[in-house]
């Protein structure tokens, strides 16, 4: 079968059996998708998802992704990928409300007053996988802006009272950066 992504971040192929197990009832959402690597390899996998990015032009690259692929079924399971165009950082908005997901993946992607709607959006017992670059990728090149790095542990915080099935801050190489990833279960 000829695949839909190549590149999906490590931790998300990792921890497919995970993302897997649960009952995908309202899919993963892929938060400021860009190219839709993450959630593409989940839809190829049979796990419904709604991609969301502000560019159009993203979410229009990752449709024609799907429409070119002769990929229509997995395991006898119709994929299902829905698109949605939203601006994240309207002030004072909460964009995810009243949204209900399984998961959310959030990949290079900071902006500290989505934290409580993304805590809000999981469904109980529904998994958040979050990586994105700390303060030490300074010394390797871009971002470089405080306000797209994460502070040491700062990432954990954020999801104080979660069951971390993940955690890793440092440095990786190939390429190399300075990242934080997260994975959790929301409790209940």
């Amino acid at each position: 079968m000829p695949h839909l992504n190549d590149n999906a971040a490590e931790l998300v192929v990792a921890n497919l059996p995970l993302l897997k197990g649960l009952d995908n009832e309202f899919g993963f959402l892929d938060l400021a998708c860009g190219s839709g690597r993450n959630g593409l390899f989940l839809l190829e996998n049979g796990i419904p998802v709604i991609f969301a990015d502000c560019n159009k032009e993203s979410l229009e690259q990752v449709r024609t992704k799907l429409v070119e692929k002769p990929t229509e079924k997995v395991m006898g399971k119709t994929l299902k990928a829905e698109f949605w165009t939203v601006d994240l950082e309207l002030g004072n908005t909460n964009p995810l409300a009243g949204k209900l997901f399984d998961g959310v993946l959030v990949f290079n992607y900071l902006h500290r007053p989505l934290f409580p709607y993304i805590t809000q959006c999981i469904k109980p017992g529904g998994i958040v996988v979050y990586q994105t670059f700390t303060i030490d990728q300074q010394q390797f090149g871009r971002p470089k802006n405080l306000d797209y790095l994460l502070t040491k542990n700062e990432l954990l915080e954020h999801f104080l009272g979660w069951e971390t099935l993940y955690y890793f801050e440092g440095i990786r190489r190939k390429p190399q950066r300075a990242i934080a990833s997260l994975i959790a279960r929301k409790p209940g």
